[in-house]
């Protein structure tokens, strides 16, 4: 199995958990926690900046003193928009659980702790759609460049099944602005139906001697988890399944910035 995917455990409690240092890297953490109702579960966000996502059920939130109540509605990734809370370095949260709920904890190095904590609603998030014919894709901007944070990037994207996504292939691995910003990203992957599987591809440019450092290619399922250092990682989802990802990135700077694989970027213009 890839070393870039992440299945995760069965049953209830933190069922994935990644860190920078057990994906090799430096900014983006990320855990997936699935609660049953009256499960709690808190955190010290330490030096790092968090934003929590109630990917599916309602919470009762806590960040310090701050009673947030009772957050989210949406019993599925593929219904609505989601419930999201951000908590700034040197705060501590916990999650009461009212129903099911999955809550995804997304993670980056936090510049200061200066930042508010502030409830995201539905209301509060934009969505566009990318892409045309079987590239297109819906996209919900929970945490974006234009809203304030220190480090994270925090977007979800549904694909409809037979269509691809991050795609035509683009990557994010240089620090070379304005051109090119460098950032890493992990992708959670939902399928609906659950049984479902999709295909993400994680690749880096030919070598002067003819190879690639990098090129995984990777049957994605309900729940797991794909890590990008680097590369281009376009996905496909197969026909008659619906992708879900939730895409955590962070780097040196706060700014997506990405370059398109030359040879396929003539499908921006078909």
């Amino acid at each position: 199995m890839s070393r870039l995917l992440i299945k995760p455990k069965h049953g209830t409690g933190r069922v994935t958990h990644v860190t920078p240092e057990s994906a090799g890297w430096t900014y983006v953490g990320f855990d997936l926690h699935k609660l049953e109702p009256g499960d709690t579960f808190g955190d010290w966000t330490a030096d790092r900046e968090t934003c929590l996502v109630l990917v599916t059920g309602k919470a009762h939130v806590r960040v310090g003193e701050d009673d947030l109540g009772t957050l989210g509605e949406r019993m599925s990734p593929f219904e609505g928009r989601p419930w999201s809370v951000y908590v700034p370095a040197g705060g501590d949260w916990s999650v009461r659980a009212e129903t099911n709920v999955e809550l995804a904890v997304c993670t980056a190095p936090g510049l200061g702790g200066n930042l508010p904590v502030r409830v995201i609603g539905p209301d509060d998030v934009k969505q566009e759609t990318r892409g045309k014919g079987t590239n297109t894709r819906y996209v919900t901007n929970i945490l974006p460049e234009g809203e304030p944070a220190d480090s994270l990037l925090v977007v979800e994207v549904i694909t409809p099944g037979g269509h691809t996504s991050s795609y035509p292939p683009h990557k994010h691995d240089q620090d070379n602005l304005p051109a090119e910003s460098l950032l890493e990203e992990t992708y959670y992957h939902r399928l609906n139906p659950p049984q479902g599987f999709a295909f993400q591809r994680v690749y880096t440019e030919f070598n002067d001697a003819g190879h690639r450092e990098l090129d995984e290619a990777m049957a994605v399922e309900d729940g797991d988890v794909t890590l990008v250092p680097k590369g281009y990682h376009p996905c496909a989802a197969c026909h008659g399944y619906d992708l879900y990802y939730l895409n955590v990135m962070a780097g040196p700077k706060r700014t997506w910035k990405f370059h398109n694989a030359k040879e396929h970027e003539w499908l921006l213009k078909a």
